[in-house]
């Protein structure tokens, strides 16, 4: 290994973080910033792409300038992103058109179904792995184009360039010269055909998306092109991208086929490597890109849950249950269970395998005995039970792994990690490196520029982890879980 520090961006839905890594997995200096969701009404969930870009400069520039100051050298930059949101901007001044569009949101539910309708979803399964549905990008883009006065007739005329956030960032570090990503935020728009490995002409015409305001699609780790010296005082090579759950799939080296990695951030995503072999559900989980390199695509099979740590965001923010998302884990402690109380965070939906654009959050069991510690437990809880759901369907699905790996911000939570053990009945790994999805697009940059020769060099890094294992009775999980399915049956809209 050398020297050289590879600089990831990692711009998630909440925040924005800019975290230098040593060739070894150390970090070296990070910088984070929180920025302002914003919801315009029931199911709709906004950010504005000039804040998300401000935190990414600010946050950038900043750990650019601490390693210079520590006389230490940028080799490459990584970007990994939220993933599905949606931002069109003019070509011309580079100013977004409307505000992104982020993954949670709903509105075009309805445009959805009527697509669903008049076509099917066997197409668009079938070349791309997902499903009809406001969670990917494509009806985003469409929705867009009709609401924004004079939209259409300037991507008719080449002037509108779509992209998921990882592009507009490319755009924004390039000076507008980079209009680019990679395959596996290509495989989350709904409109690239996984198996052939391009944008799909007919997709594309059904979503009434023009194919000129698509980016060109890149490897994951390679070379993107250069940064302006003017925004962060240095010409850096831009060698790594993907999405964030493919990030931390990188990060989490889960490598071979059957390694699966679970993320818990605002939403929580199940991801299982497949190799070289795309695996259709029969389950209605998501079939996608685990990462491409050197024009080789390996494959994964993905669950999706809408609210995991929306749900405490919400007991923070809307009920002010807690000050602060760290109070949750005490709170929590403080009650041997949730009393029979069960929150479904159905807050935009339900993700993976229900699909069910309608449903709507609910605590369900409530009594005059109920405290807000069981309250609170009932929110952890139900990210184990979502869990739980998924690792069914890829069971069902004919792949039922014995361990699975876990990352993200709400990873660090003792007592979820040991409910997720409990109920899930297989042995939690939580990694030494907490930063798994940051780590991972500084390991794709690392493999775009040369730094690592293959993945091997990546696993390598891998440190000691904790491990939670399972310590609750069967007949208990079981009467646990059959609980969570009746909650989940008063709160989905058929």
């Amino acid at each position: 290994m050398t020297d050289d520090i590879l600089l990831a961006i990692d711009q998630g839905t909440s925040s924005t973080r800019a975290i230098g890594f040593s060739t070894e997995g150390e970090i070296m200096a990070v910088e984070q910033q929180t920025f302002e969701q914003i919801y315009p009404g029931p199911g709709w969930v906004e950010h504005d792409a000039e804040v998300i870009w401000a935190t990414v400069a600010s946050t950038s520039r900043q750990v650019v300038q601490r390693l210079g100051e520590a006389q230490r050298r940028v080799a490459a930059i990584g970007i990994t992103n939220q993933r599905e949101t949606t931002i069109l901007w003019d070509r011309r001044s580079g100013v977004p058109i409307y505000n992104a569009i982020v993954w949670q949101d709903r509105r075009t539910a309805d445009r959805c179904r009527l697509l669903d309708r008049d076509h099917g979803e066997d197409e668009v399964s079938r070349k791309t792995g997902l499903r009809i549905d406001p969670y990917f990008s494509a009806s985003k883009i469409a929705w867009i184009l009709d609401r924004v006065p004079g939209a259409r007739e300037a991507a008719a005329a080449g002037h509108i360039a779509f992209g998921t956030v990882d592009s507009f960032l490319m755009w924004r570090l390039s000076g507008g010269r980079l209009h680019l990503t990679d395959a596996t935020n290509a495989s989350r728009t709904a409109l690239y055909d996984i198996g052939k490995g391009r944008w799909d002409e007919a997709l594309c015409g059904m979503f009434t998306v023009p194919m000129s305001v698509l980016p060109e699609v890149r490897d994951s780790a390679g070379e993107f092109g250069v940064t302006d010296k003017a925004v962060l005082g240095h010409s850096l090579p831009i060698c790594g991208v993907a999405g964030d759950q493919q990030a931390a799939l990188v990060g989490q080296a889960c490598f071979a086929a059957g390694d699966v990695k679970s993320t818990y951030g605002t939403g929580a995503f199940l991801v299982l490597n497949t190799a070289q072999q795309l695996v259709p559900s029969k389950n209605r989980l998501l079939s996608t890109i685990a990462y491409r390199l050197n024009g080789v695509v390996t494959y994964a099979l993905e669950g999706s849950i809408l609210s995991a740590g929306a749900a405490i965001q919400w007991l923070r923010d809307g009920l002010g249950l807690i000050s602060q998302a760290s109070d949750i884990e005490a709170l929590a402690a403080s009650v041997p269970h949730s009393g029979g109380v069960y929150l479904v965070p159905a807050f935009t939906g339900l993700g993976a395998p229900h699909w069910d654009s309608d449903a709507r959050a609910a605590i369900i069991g409530l009594t005059r005995a109920t405290s807000r510690a069981q309250i609170a437990r009932a929110a952890l809880d139900s990210v184990a039970y979502q869990t739980y759901d998924l690792l069914e369907a890829m069971a069902a699905d004919g792949l039922r792994p014995e361990t699975l790996k876990v990352d993200g911000g709400m990873s660090q939570n003792q007592l979820l990690m040991q409910r997720l053990a409990d109920v899930l009945g297989i042995e939690i790994r939580r990694p030494a490196i907490s930063e798994s999805t940051a780590f991972g697009a500084a390991c794709l940059a690392g493999l775009g520029c040369g730094v690592y020769r293959s993945v091997q060099d990546i696993a390598a890094l891998s440190r000691s982890e904790t491990r939670f294992e399972p310590a609750l009775a069967t007949p208990e999980r079981e009467s646990q879980i059959a609980g969570w399915r009746q909650a989940l049956q008063r709160v989905r809209s058929a």
